[in-house]
């Protein structure tokens, strides 16, 4: 396939910059605890210091993947499909969610909203960023609001965020990985001053699988 074409492909959504696929159990949020089949596209320019896939942040190094493929793969493995990354919103997700509920799949996103919303989902994780805040329309579409808490400051954050999303959006605190033995006793006493908010954890990286 020609330069001109990928690009072309990209642009379109039908090729999306492919990190990587795999079965597991979803560790986060809601969903926890669930079987769920992960597709990670690269590219993502918010930049955040604690990610722990800055791997995924390029996506010239991860190879323009035709959505057949992708839709494929999944549908060997499971009927629930969650597209993370990276920002997968970086692409026009359209194109592979029409591809993706062809087969009957419930689709699921994981995404900082730093870009408009495309695609079609059964359900939306907004995890918001300082320093690339969600475009507007996702504040009223998002079904689990889910903020990671690095320091105190990110409760501030979490509650300016929580005043945009619509009433029935599920609000979760979730410690950022390396600092969670000093952070998780101050989201406890959060959660137990604000019941409205929930605690989330990595509960993949607890039980060691991807």
């Amino acid at each position: 396939m020609i330069m001109e074409e990928v690009l072309a492909g990209v642009n379109k959504g039908t090729l999306l910059p492919l990190m990587e696929e795999f079965y597991t159990i979803q560790g986060e949020g809601f969903h926890k605890g669930t079987a769920a089949y992960f597709v990670r596209i690269g590219g993502c320019d918010v930049g955040c210091h604690w990610c722990d896939v800055k791997e995924s942040w390029d996506a010239a190094t991860h190879p323009p993947t035709a959505i057949e493929s992708i839709v494929a793969n999944a549908a060997h493995y499971s009927d629930t499909i969650v597209i993370t990354g990276g920002e997968p919103l970086t692409w026009d997700m359209g194109p592979l969610t029409t591809a993706l509920k062809a087969k009957n799949l419930k689709i699921h996103i994981e995404t900082s909203g730093a870009y408009p919303l495309t695609g079609k989902w059964d359900w939306i994780c907004l995890s918001p960023k300082k320093n690339k805040l969600p475009e507007g329309e996702i504040y009223s579409r998002a079904h689990e609001l889910k903020v990671i808490v690095y320091n105190k400051h990110d409760l501030i954050f979490a509650q300016e965020q929580a005043a945009l999303v619509h009433s029935n959006c599920i609000l979760y605190l979730q410690p950022e990985w390396s600092v969670r033995e000093k952070m998780i006793p101050i989201i406890v006493d959060f959660v137990m001053q604000n019941p409205q908010w929930k605690i989330s954890l990595q509960t993949h990286k607890y039980l060691n699988i991807p």
